[in-house]
């Protein structure tokens, strides 16, 4: 584990600091006190870098290397309860990133499996989770646009990064009444946050909000 210093953070990643964001999220809309604890509880600052670490509690995104982003935590919180109001027990993000969106989710979920197509990022990722005792997640280096087959069906999966169109393969490995949550390109270039419900065979599709996401990029960057 890292030192309890570590964990609480000092200044500007003090525990203070902390409770300032979350404050932030509730009067922004945050509803769901779950989320609103572990966001309160867990160090955003661990998952950047050591120069960036005193901004991780502002309400932006911050970049992590490699053209990638963590996003800001009010979006971190929206996705988080999205993902919870399913009352999912088996959940697969498209995108680890820093692990920070990932570290929140294993707080509320029962699986969770995480793909990462940066070895970078999933190395980083995975060694920041088990500092942290995450025990009920599983991470894969793979194109996360293929999702993770061979434990399919989900009842929740959720892209962390923007889609041009659907993924096929992962509308494939939803379970009946599964739930996809991404963020989703339209042609006239903005972005929606955007709900997708698989009804047996057909899918419905509800937009929510407009967002801004990095790309959903092919292959994998070993």
């Amino acid at each position: 584990m890292p030192s309890p210093d570590l964990l609480r953070g000092v200044g500007m990643t003090s525990q203070r600091t902390r409770d300032r964001m979350v404050g932030r999220l509730a009067r922004h809309g945050v509803r769901d006190r779950r989320v609103l604890e572990v966001m309160a509880r867990e160090p955003r600052h661990l998952f950047l870098d050591e120069a960036l670490a005193h901004r991780a509690y502002e309400d932006t995104s911050l970049p992590i290397g490699h053209g990638q982003t963590l996003s800001q935590p009010w979006m971190v919180a929206r996705m988080t309860e999205l993902v919870i109001q399913e009352a999912p027990s088996r959940v697969l993000e498209v995108g680890t990133g820093s692990g920070y969106q990932t570290l929140v989710l294993s707080r509320l979920v029962k699986e969770l499996w995480s793909v990462e197509r940066i070895n970078a990022l999933h190395r980083r990722a995975g060694e920041r989770l088990r500092l942290l005792e995450v025990h009920n997640t599983r991470l894969r280096l793979a194109d996360g646009g293929h999702g993770w087959p061979e434990e399919a069906p989900f009842d929740v999966i959720l892209l962390t990064a923007c889609a041009s169109e659907l993924p096929a393969p992962l509308l494939a490995q939803l379970g009946d009444e599964g739930v996809l949550i991404t963020p989703l390109a339209q042609p006239d270039g903005r972005q929606w946050l955007t709900r997708v419900r698989r009804r047996e065979d057909s899918f419905e599709t509800e937009r929510l909000e407009a967002v801004r996401f990095v790309p959903l990029l092919e292959g994998v960057i070993r």
